[in-house]
């Protein structure tokens, strides 16, 4: 969960799913809506389906593998994860490279090019201690060799620090380009019925995959014209999409009929939940 999301948004949500699933086995046991519903409003939703995939894998496995190599082969377990599993849960001799590590790594030894910080930051890593080292350094880079105005002041590095002795520790690591942010259009239907509105489950691949969400088509470069009951602009982590909410007579697709004052409970990722709250905030206003 910590991956893309703060640990004050995370903290409330990991404790009610740890003990809803407080076992491996319980959450390879748990259908996969059941997961992406707890999961709605965290974002990256790909993170809770590897994550069903992974426990089923373990589970069938008969136990967690300890190395690096057995990690990466687990469903959504790349190098940065696994590295910090080896050495954090197994105390192996691993390096887990976040953005905070390699923050302190390049400002450290005065270091720009992404290989050679990797290098480095292995080669600080003490034989035995690699879990310690690895929360030490993510630490240290969270709260004090911070992105913006570093508090070099307290750092108990900056004296053998490269970046601190050339008076330009936010030169390290090289920043990286801005990337323009594409623009895309959608449009989701309301479609009520008796104080039901109609929801349908995405494909499960692709962005938001299995979520539950108003029908609509795919989205698309372009503006769709359909006239709008409201409005909302979402930006996701490679594009901003502009969605247009539309009144339809009869349902669309496979779904069902959810009541409408009982959407809180309906798993809806934050798109939809906001494109909800847009249609019943408008009603609201009208009946003024």
């Amino acid at each position: 969960m910590l991956q893309q999301t703060t640990v004050a948004t995370v903290t409330p949500r990991f404790l009610r799913f740890v003990e809803r699933w407080p076992t491996v086995e319980a959450l390879a046991q748990a259908p996969v809506e059941q997961v992406l519903q707890e999961w709605a409003g965290l974002g990256y939703y790909a993170r809770a389906r590897n994550l069903i995939a992974c426990a089923r894998a373990v589970v069938e496995s008969g136990d967690f593998p300890d190395d690096e190599a057995g990690l990466r082969r687990l469903p959504g377990i790349g190098a940065y994860t696994a590295a910090a599993i080896a050495a954090i849960a197994f105390g192996k001799d691993a390096t887990p490279i976040d953005t905070n590590v390699e923050r302190v790594a390049a400002r450290f030894h005065g270091l720009t090019d992404k290989a050679e910080i990797k290098i480095a930051a292995e080669n600080m890593t003490p034989a035995g201690r690699a879990g310690d080292f690895a929360q030490a350094m993510m630490d240290l880079g969270s709260a004090l060799c911070r992105p913006k105005a570093p508090l070099c002041g307290t750092c108990p590095l900056a004296i053998d620090c490269r970046a601190f002795a050339l008076g330009m520790p936010e030169a390290f690591p090289a920043p990286k380009p801005r990337k323009l942010r594409p623009q895309k259009h959608g449009v989701a239907w309301w479609i009520e019925q008796d104080g039901h509105v109609w929801l349908v489950r995405r494909p499960a691949k692709g962005m938001l995959g299995g979520m539950a969400a108003l029908p609509g088509p795919d989205w698309q470069d372009q503006p769709l014209a359909s006239p709008p009951l409201a409005r909302v602009r979402h930006v996701f982590t490679h594009f901003a999409l502009d969605l247009v909410v539309s009144t339809r007579s009869q349902p669309v697709g496979e779904g069902w009929w959810h009541p409408i004052d009982g959407l809180g409970e309906a798993g809806l990722p934050t798109l939809y939940r906001r494109a909800t709250d847009a249609v019943l905030a408008m009603r609201t206003a009208l009946a003024a």
